[in-house]
C-alpha cells in the first residue's frame, strides 16, 4: 500500500531527528534509563513512519469482564473475539482490518499473529486496524506484558471500562495517568451502560469525565455504549471514522511519544548556563604545568648560558677561558641542539627529550600541583551543570593526562629560545678584545726583543715616541690590558642585560608553548564538552 504523506506528518520526522541528536549528545551523561527509553521511542517511531499513513492502529484494552471482546465484535460486525469464560488463553492480541488487503508488514512489526479482514464493513472505517488486547488485569503475566508492549506501539487507545470498575486504581495508575500526554489519541468507553439504573448514566459519565480531567486527560474522548444492546455503537463507530479519516492519529501519537520523552530528557539535562574558563583559572593551570615542565629551570639555564657564552665571546681572553671549564647549562638539559632553520621552522631531527625531568612523568609534588590545577579548572567549568555532565567535564579534563608529561617535555624541547640570535654585538667586542690582545703581544714582543738584543751585545731597539715618560711598547702593553679589562667590564654589564632579556623571553615563549599544550589537552576537551551540553539543550528543545 502506498505511503501517504500529509503535512501534519512532516513535523514528526524533524522532532525524531532532534531527539536522535539529543540521544547521541547526552549518551553517557544524561540518565541512562531515559536515554534508553528515548532510543526505543526513536526506533519504533522510525519504523511506524515507514508504514502507510493511511493505516490507523487502534487498540481495545480493558479489564476482565469489561466486555471488551463483545465490543470488538460489535464494532467489526463479526464474532471473531470469544468473550466471557470461554475466552482463549493466548497472550497475543488479535487484529481486524477494514480494507482489501491485510497490512501484514505492519502486523508483523506489531507481532500480532491472528489477523482478519473485515469485508462488507463500514467504508468510513477503511484503513482501520483494530486490535483486541489481552486483559490488562489478567493473572497471567504474559497477558499483562503483551498489553504493556502494544500500548507503546499503537496509534490510538480505546480503554473499555464498566460501571463497576471505571475508577479502578490499577487502570488509572498504571495506564491512564502515565499516558496523559497521549490524551488526544485516547478514548474511554463505558461499556455495559444498559446495566445502569435509569437516570444514572448521565451522572456516571459526568463523574468519569471529571475523574479523567483531574488526571490531566482533558482531551480524552468519552462515550457510553452497550455491546449487548447496540446502544452507542454507531456513535463510537462514527468517532472512530472521524479519527481515521483525519489521518493524523499515528502522527499525533508518535509526536506525543517524542515530546514526552524529550521533556523528560530536557528536565534531566536542565538549563544551566555554561561557564567559560576564566583567564585567571587558565593562567593558574598554565603556571602549574609550567612548573612541572621546568619552565623556571630552563629560564634559569638560559640566563646562565647567556652569561657564560657572552663572557667567553666578549670577555678579556686572558681570563675568560676559565668559563670553559664550567658546563653549558642548556647542554646539560639537552636543549643546546634545538635549532631553527632559515624558514624559522624547527628542525625535527634535532628534537629530543630534555633532561629536565629524569625519566617519564612528573614527580610527586609536580603531579599533585598539576592534578589540583586541572581539578580547579574542571570544577569551575562544570559548576551548575547536572551531575552526569559534571562528571563528563571532569573526564574530559583528564582524558589526556597520561600524555601530558611527554607533551609538555616536547613543548619545551621544541620551543625556539633564540639562543643563536641577537648576538651580533658580541662579534664586535670579540674583535676589539683580540685587537687589544694583539696590541699587548706586540708591545711585549717589542720590549722582549730589545732586551734580547742588549743581552747579546747588539745595538738596542728603538722604543719609539714616549708619552709622559712611557715608551711606546710599554704604553701598548699597559693600554691594551687596561682597555681590555674596561671593555670586559662593559661587556659584562651588557651580557647581564642580554641574559636577563633572554631569560624573560624564554619564560614568555615557554609559557606560550605550555599554554598551547594546556589548551589542546585540557581546555579544548572541556570546551568541547560544554559545547556538547549546549547542543544537547538546543536539540532537546527542538524535539519538544
Amino acid at each position: 500500500m502506498a505511503r501517504r504523506n500529509n503535512p501534519d506528518r512532516q513535523g514528526v520526522p524533524e522532532k525524531v531527528r532532534a531527539l536522535a541528536e539529543t540521544i547521541e549528545l547526552a549518551d553517557g551523561r544524561a540518565d541512562a534509563e531515559l536515554v534508553d527509553k528515548a532510543r526505543r521511542v526513536v526506533g519504533h517511531t522510525d519504523k511506524r513512519l515507514a508504514f502507510s499513513g493511511d493505516l490507523t492502529v487502534v487498540a481495545l484494552a480493558g479489564a476482565t469482564g469489561s466486555g471488551k471482546s463483545s465490543l470488538f465484535n460489535a464494532l467489526s460486525g463479526t464474532q471473531l473475539a470469544v468473550p466471557g469464560v470461554t475466552r482463549p488463553t493466548t497472550s497475543k492480541a488479535m487484529a481486524a482490518y477494514w480494507g482489501e488487503q491485510v497490512p501484514n508488514d505492519l502486523l508483523d512489526w506489531l507481532e500480532v499473529p491472528t489477523r482478519h479482514a473485515v469485508t462488507g464493513g463500514d467504508p468510513a472505517l477503511q484503513g482501520l486496524v483494530l486490535l483486541d488486547l489481552p486483559d490488562h488485569d489478567s493473572t497471567e503475566r504474559a497477558h499483562r506484558d503483551e498489553v504493556d508492549r502494544l500500548v507503546q506501539l499503537v496509534d490510538m487507545f480505546i480503554w473499555v471500562v464498566d460501571p463497576q470498575k471505571y475508577a479502578d486504581a490499577a487502570l488509572h495508575d498504571r495506564y491512564l495517568k502515565p499516558l496523559a500526554q497521549h490524551a488526544e489519541v485516547m478514548m474511554v468507553v463505558l461499556n455495559q451502560a444498559d446495566r445502569l439504573p435509569e437516570g444514572q448514566l448521565e451522572p456516571t459519565m459526568r463523574d468519569l469525565r471529571n475523574l479523567l480531567d483531574s488526571e490531566g486527560l482533558g482531551k480524552a474522548q468519552v462515550c457510553a455504549v452497550s455491546a449487548l444492546t447496540g446502544f452507542g455503537i454507531d456513535e463510537l463507530r462514527g468517532q472512530l471514522a472521524s479519527a481515521i479519516q483525519d489521518k493524523q492519529m499515528a502522527a499525533k501519537r508518535l509526536e506525543a511519544d517524542v515530546v514526552q520523552v524529550a521533556r523528560e530528557l530536557g528536565e534531566d539535562i536542565g538549563h544551566a548556563d555554561v561557564n567559560e574558563i576564566g583567564r585567571a583559572r587558565e593562567a593558574q593551570l598554565n603556571k602549574a604545568l609550567g612548573e612541572a615542565a621546568g619552565v623556571g629551570v630552563v629560564s634559569e639555564a638560559v640566563l646562565k648560558a647567556v652569561r657564560r657564552r657572552g663572557t667567553l665571546a666578549t670577555g678579556w681572553p686572558a681570563v675568560s677561558w676559565v668559563k670553559r671549564l664550567k658546563p653549558d647549562p642548556l647542554k646539560r638539559l639537552h636543549l643546546d641542539a634545538v635549532k631553527v632553520n632559515k624558514k624559522q621552522e624547527l628542525e625535527p631531527a634535532r628534537v629530543q627529550r630534555t633532561g629536565i625531568n629524569k625519566g617519564a612523568g612528573f614527580n610527586g609534588v609536580q603531579q599533585a600541583r598539576v592534578d589540583s590545577a586541572v581539578r580547579a579548572v574542571a570544577d569551575e567549568a562544570a559548576q551548575g551543570l547536572p551531575r552526569g555532565w559534571q562528571d563528563a567535564v571532569r573526564r574530559a579534563s583528564r582524558k589526556d593526562e597520561g600524555l601530558l608529561p611527554d607533551e609538555l617535555d616536547r613543548a619545551v624541547a621544541t620551543t625556539d629560545l633564540a639562543m643563536d640570535r641577537g648576538q651580533g654585538w658580541w662579534k664586535i667586542f670579540q674583535v676589539l678584545q683580540w685587537l687589544l690582545i694583539a696590541c699587548v703581544v706586540v708591545g711585549l714582543g717589542w720590549l722582549g726583543l730589545r732586551m734580547a738584543l742588549i743581552y747579546f751585545g747588539f745595538p738596542p731597539l728603538d722604543l719609539g715616541p714616549t708619552w709622559r715618560g712611557f715608551a711606546t711598547p710599554t704604553l701598548m702593553v699597559i693600554g691594551g690590558v687596561a682597555a681590555g679589562l674596561l671593555l670586559a667590564g662593559l661587556s659584562r654589564l651588557l651580557v647581564e642585560l642580554a641574559a636577563k632579556r633572554k631569560a624573560a623571553r624564554a619564560t614568555h615563549v615557554l609559557e606560550k608553548s605550555i599554554g598551547e599544550v594546556s589548551r589542546q589537552r585540557i581546555i579544548d576537551p572541556i570546551n568541547a564538552e560544554l559545547r556538547r551540553y549546549e547542543q544537547a539543550r538546543e536539540a532537546v528543545a527542538r524535539a519538544h
